[in-house]
């Protein structure tokens, strides 16, 4: 019987441990840097939500525009994506970003990425960043996409 009351007790504190201790999202900068990531985030106790990797939409002439333009297109569709599921890009916590090379360089336009990127993290509106990480890649599913993003939203329960 003592066995058993244990094992409730346990799994009790387990269950509740979230109201007892509270949550917490901990954002690391990057020491003497003001480049537009983190180094690290710290979470306790928090929901996370997945979301897949998410491409650009073909604007109305049927074109996907350049890497910046594809950015905010994504962008706008993970912000909406987000939104459905009362969250916003203040929660994100996590990027992954696939760039594909361009065809004037043959490298991947992180300036243009950047330019989009900026547009919705740092911002006076919106000051968290998230811990990120931008991989150059071959190519993508459609060979006119050149941005695909997934990101990592906590939120404190």
């Amino acid at each position: 019987m003592k066995l058993r009351h244990i094992a409730a007790t346990a799994l009790l504190m387990t269950a509740f441990s979230g109201a007892a201790f509270g949550s917490s999202i901990e954002r690391h900068p990057i020491p003497d840097s003001d480049f537009p990531i983190l180094q690290a985030v710290t979470l306790e106790n928090v929901e996370l939500t997945y979301f897949s990797g998410t491409v650009p939409r073909a604007n109305e002439e049927g074109d996907f525009g350049d890497t910046e333009a594809q950015t905010i297109s994504v962008m706008e569709r993970i912000k909406a994506a987000m939104e459905s599921r009362g969250l916003d890009l203040g929660d994100v916590v996590k990027m992954t970003v696939f760039l594909v090379p361009i065809e004037e360089t043959g490298r991947i336009d992180f300036a243009g990425f950047m330019d989009g990127y900026t547009q919705y993290f740092g911002t006076e509106e919106q000051p968290n960043l998230p811990t990120r990480s931008v991989v150059g890649i071959a190519d993508l599913a459609n060979p006119e996409w050149l941005v695909e993003i997934e990101v990592v939203a906590a939120r404190a329960r």
